[in-house]
């Protein structure tokens, strides 16, 4: 039963981390390459699970649903970009917080006016319905399976785009050193709007697969973009790499410590001490875990900039 406990701990650990990788990848290309601190990209999670909701309630169909979730977030991110972001990078990091902390109440406020305050309910397909058993006496949650598989396959995609093509050259380039690519001929504004057109498309990926098994609800976007940003600085700014192999630890660390530490606490203290510690350790745990990253390795774990 420990056993199988443990290896259900470590799947959902697996599945919460990939879904923070979708979230810091595109963050941390932002602030790797452009420097620019964006506070609202957990807004383009919001964003992407409520489209993902009302497009599946319309169309009857999660995958359509899904789909549509994520061109409208590319596009709203890429709206945003020209018409918002762009005012903001010559401007100071302070005028950038102020700047996207005030477009996370503007969208706050925009979904309780469009969608309401209560929750939206994001139903997935019909297959997903059972569980799966992996082999005798332990089953799995085939949705949770099925967002492993979808963490995978776009980490490999990122990975592929990064380090293998033309344009992944020009992002890497701009992440190491933005004049000498534009002298060089790079099209840094094309490249700039691309970049949160993509960040957008994984934010949407993220919000309507998580979105299905939590809840789509306002205000969703806040816990999870800290959690992004941990993410970013302990695997390094503006590295791939790091964000995935961050994103693991984190959501590992999370997921294992939110259940396993009331579990430990229980032997020395009583119960109900110890069901409220626990949590508050375990969140307390992945920010402990920064500050050692930090303490050792100050430019993170995979930094971009040598």
């Amino acid at each position: 039963m420990e056993a199988t406990l443990l290896l259900e701990l470590i799947l959902n650990g697996l599945q919460f981390g990939l879904m923070l990788f979708l979230l810091a990848a595109g963050l941390t290309l932002i602030f790797g390459i452009m420097d620019f601190i964006n506070l609202a990209h957990g807004s383009l999670y919001m964003a992407g699970a409520y489209f993902a909701a009302t497009f599946t309630l319309h169309t009857g169909s999660f995958w359509m649903g899904l789909g549509l979730a994520i061109v409208a977030t590319m596009v709203l991110g890429a709206i945003l970009e020209i018409l918002v972001f762009r005012r903001l990078y010559q401007r100071n990091h302070m005028s950038q917080v102020l700047a996207t902390f005030a477009l996370i109440l503007i969208f706050n406020e925009a979904a309780s006016m469009i969608w309401g305050e209560q929750p939206l309910r994001l139903d997935t397909p019909a297959i997903f319905a059972q569980p799966i058993e992996l082999w005798a006496g332990f089953s799995y949650s085939s949705f949770r399976l099925f967002i492993i598989v979808v963490g995978l396959l776009v980490a490999g995609l990122l990975y592929l785009l990064v380090s293998k093509t033309r344009l992944g050259m020009v992002v890497r380039a701009g992440a190491s050193n933005r004049e000498m690519a534009t002298a060089m001929g790079a099209n840094i504004k094309l490249v700039f709007t691309f970049i949160f057109a993509v960040g957008a498309a994984l934010c949407a990926i993220a919000g309507s697969l998580l979105g299905a098994i939590l809840s789509v609800q306002v205000g969703m976007g806040e816990s999870i973009l800290i959690l992004a940003f941990v993410v970013i600085v302990v695997g390094g700014i503006g590295s791939i790499r790091g964000a995935l192999i961050g994103a693991l630890l984190i959501g590992g660390v999370d997921t294992v410590s939110r259940t396993l530490l009331p579990l430990l606490l229980r032997h020395v203290l009583p119960t109900e001490v110890a069901s409220s510690l626990g949590p508050a350790l375990a969140s307390i745990l992945i920010y402990v875990l920064m500050a050692g990253v930090l303490f050792l390795k100050p430019e993170g774990l995979f930094p971009a900039r040598g």
